[in-house]
């Protein structure tokens, strides 16, 4: 992961604006150099943002997803963290997850810690750190919900009933944010 190695203030220069002091990250995650992988946005120290600003800084940022750090580690020895697209919150994401996590290390604990733990709306969610850097995450369990009938997913995507393989269940299932998988 690269991250942007200047801390930026978030903040305006028109009254009617949100005034915010925190500092934020730009982070390549999935990627060895800058301007690739999957950008995300890291904002420090948001514990005081409203509902309402981390949406307005999300959509301000207009990255799949932007992450704010609510709190350091408590007594669970994790981080309080939150996930915006630039549209709504969302529970959980791989990518916001595994680069708030290396934020985290670097620019808050400043060591090569090997797990950072964040408490995020899906759950708490371990994220390990190989010597070289390199981090994985445990995602929950798989929650399996609802069967689609496949004449409906046809239906609605446009294609032959005969295109969906009866053998397997066309199935919602979820570890923190659900996927239809078919």
């Amino acid at each position: 992961m690269r991250r942007s190695p200047e801390t930026q203030a978030l903040s305006s220069g028109r009254t009617d604006d949100l005034q915010i002091g925190s500092s934020y990250y730009i982070v390549d995650v999935f990627a060895e150099r800058r301007y690739a992988g999957n950008p995300l946005a890291v904002v420090l120290d948001a514990g005081d943002l409203s509902d309402t600003a981390m949406q307005a800084i999300a959509r301000e940022m207009h990255l799949s997803e932007t992450a704010f750090v609510r709190s350091g580690e408590g007594e669970d020895r994790a981080y309080d963290v939150r996930i915006f697209t630039p549209e709504h919150e969302v529970p959980f994401a791989g990518h916001p997850t595994l680069g708030t996590a290396h934020v985290i290390r670097e620019e808050l604990l400043k060591r090569p810690v090997p797990e950072v733990r964040l408490n995020l709306a899906a759950g708490q969610i371990p994220v390990s750190f190989a010597p070289e850097g390199i981090a994985w995450m445990r995602q929950n369990p798989p929650v399996f919900m609802d069967e689609i009938p496949a004449d409906t997913l046809a239906g609605v995507l446009s294609l032959p009933e005969t295109t969906i393989d009866p053998r397997f269940p066309v199935e919602e299932v979820s570890t923190g944010l659900p996927f239809i998988f078919i």
